[in-house]
């Protein structure tokens, strides 16, 4: 059956449409359910009734009034994720069902067809792959690969070195190297991608990304622990060392800026200076805790870190908000040390730069692995769309400054859960 000719019996699409809600394919893309069931219900309620970009992006994205769809390309950016959606759905697990609902191109209009007269969609290869990756037959063998995960860090750290420089590039972590922009040729770049990147890919000036290498004293193989400099010589530090998380965080930004076709400068938080602040375009990646140089420079203003000086977490340390609103803690609190790490919480901040020009973007997490999350969280299309959906754009499209907070579910040292649990729109 199709709904271009009009069927007073609905149930079955209504069916289907829970089906493709409640899939494997959407599992986790709550805009795109969000998406599908508006465009589903104006399909059935209204056939033939053709939807504006304005009205799905005030009455399903809560878009304010002034939306204007020339400067946020908000509703064909979600558009066309949910129509690639749909073909992946029919081509694995939707293969034998009975109705097969599409998205044409150039319309917000949903439409039903009967599946035996429906051409089967065809998925792009990247789909392909992914389907080939998540079949019954290889879910044993990706569950024992991402075990090993953890297992193989130290070799994790050494790729990821390797694989994002080409030959005769020099390992970064010294004064301002540059990571080569990866490959990215033929990849389609999300315009999520586009928006929330602009303060750092517009004019000809290369990002920094400033990554935490705390102040230790001692030596690795008889221990290490933080310089206190109550007792401790500031010739003693050793800040050779970093995260797991850090050095995962900046592959992942590296990987994003090749898709835009830009580069980015590395460079440890120990060697950072104010001249650096003054003149470039930044990104923090890890706390104040061991990125001192955010004690130096405006930073996040809602959500701060800070160690705590009494009760039972004492030295431990917090992301406090400042300002809670109602329901939200006025603390967040990684898993107590001295137990396995299942939970922790991260700040992604976006701040104006010492030179109103330059923009700061902080991703730091309470441990290695919630900094590791944050960084994931703005790299992630889906993630990303979500956080979109919740911020101010001006006018010309640039996004206006903010914090968040990001609750993260670890499973043996590795982040597989992220969840926004407050949100300030700060004003500039």
């Amino acid at each position: 059956m199709s709904v271009t000719s009009h069927v007073t019996n609905v149930e079955p699409r209504l069916v289907e449409i829970d089906k493709l809600v409640n899939s494997h394919t959407l599992h986790g893309s709550e805009s795109l359910c969000k998406l599908l069931r508006y465009l589903a219900d104006h399909a059935l309620k209204h056939p033939g009734v053709a939807l504006k970009e304005y009205q799905i992006a005030t009455e399903t994205f809560g878009r304010p009034a002034d939306f204007d769809p020339h400067l946020d390309s908000l509703v064909r950016v979600m558009a066309g994720r949910l129509r690639s959606k749909l073909a992946e759905y029919y081509a694995s697990e939707g293969v034998d069902d009975p109705i097969v609902v599409e998205l044409p191109k150039g319309t917000y209009s949903l439409v039903f067809h009967d599946a035996a007269t429906s051409p089967k969609p065809i998925l792009h290869p990247h789909h392909e792959a992914e389907q080939h990756a998540a079949s019954p037959a290889r879910k044993t063998s990706m569950l024992t690969l991402g075990l090993g995960v953890f297992l193989g860090v130290a070799i994790v750290i050494i790729a990821v070195l390797v694989l994002t420089r080409t030959p005769n590039t020099p390992v970064a972590g010294g004064v301002g190297e540059r990571t080569p922009a990866a490959t990215g040729a033929g990849e389609h770049v999300p315009e999520a991608f586009r928006v929330f990147w602009q303060p750092f890919i517009t004019g000809q000036e290369e990002p920094w990304v400033v990554f935490s290498n705390g102040a230790f004293v001692g030596r690795a193989e008889t221990g290490l622990r933080y310089f206190n400099p109550s007792q401790d010589s500031r010739e003693a530090i050793d800040d050779h060392y970093t995260g797991v998380g850090e050095v995962i965080a900046v592959h992942d930004l590296d990987h994003v800026f090749g898709l835009l076709h830009r580069q980015i400068r590395v460079k440890r938080g120990s060697l950072f200076s104010l001249d650096d602040a003054q003149n470039n375009n930044l990104i923090f990646v890890g706390s104040p805790a061991e990125n001192l140089t955010l004690l130096d420079i405006p930073s996040t203003h809602e959500f701060v870190f800070q160690r705590l000086t009494t009760g039972a977490r004492k030295g431990d340390l917090a992301v406090i908000n400042v300002h809670p609103q109602p329901g939200e803690e006025k603390m967040f609190l990684s898993t107590p040390p001295g137990t396995p790490l299942t939970e922790d919480y991260a700040v992604i901040g976006l701040v104006p730069g010492i030179n109103p020009a330059r923009s700061f973007l902080i991703l730091a997490g309470t441990t290695t692995i919630g900094t590791q999350a944050a960084a994931e969280y703005v790299s992630r299309q889906d993630s990303l769309e979500q956080l979109l959906l919740r911020l101010s754009v001006s006018e010309n499209g640039e996004i206006k400054p903010f914090e968040v907070v990001v609750r993260v579910k670890v499973v043996r040292g590795v982040p597989v859960a992220r969840e926004l649990v407050a949100l300030r729109k700060v004003a500039q």
